[in-house]
């Protein structure tokens, strides 16, 4: 009697799980399906909301930051501040590791701007330092995409600051 029970429940089980394959593989399918369509909403999101025509991106990276450790990063365009952004020790470690932070995105008029970006943290000898530095640019048609550097100069000894532009190519 216990082996035909036992009978009947494997093989209920079976048939429960034959029907569930399907709706399960269905279920994925439509997982997919709705992770694409998320993907494909960001991107369009992310074309409306800053077009290349007026697109400013901003982006930080450091070289091997042995003369500079940074805290924080203050950022003003035209004079005006449009961003700060404080550093926790995983950030700084990931950037010595090469990471390259999304900074800013925002929407700029074409014609003249001038970038500043303020840097401050401990220099050499565990000094409080302080730097900005300056890129006028002009804003044309194509989107402007900016990396801040922070370099290591071995012949001084000292952090240097550079801000360079990426091509649109």
């Amino acid at each position: 009697m216990r082996a035909l029970v036992l009978m009947v429940l494997i093989w209920s089980g079976n048939l429960a799980y034959a029907n569930t394959a399907p709706a399960a593989e269905q279920l994925e399918q439509l997982r997919q399906q709705v992770i694409q369509l998320n993907r494909e909403l960001f991107l369009l999101e992310e074309e409306l909301l800053f077009p290349p025509q007026t697109q400013l991106a901003l982006f930080l990276s450091v070289d091997t930051g042995q003369f500079f450790r940074l805290d924080s990063v203050e950022l003003h365009l035209n004079d005006k501040p449009i961003a700060a952004h404080l550093y926790t020790e995983q950030q700084w470690h990931a950037l010595q590791r090469g990471a390259i932070q999304p900074l800013f995105k925002t929407n700029v008029n074409a014609g003249k701007h001038n970038l500043t970006a303020v840097f401050v943290g401990k220099g050499p000898d565990n000094r409080d330092y302080r730097r900005a530095v300056s890129y006028p640019f002009d804003k044309a048609e194509d989107a402007v995409l900016l990396e801040l550097q922070i370099k290591d100069r071995s012949s001084d000894y000292q952090p240097e600051f550079v801000v360079m532009p990426w091509s649109n190519d």
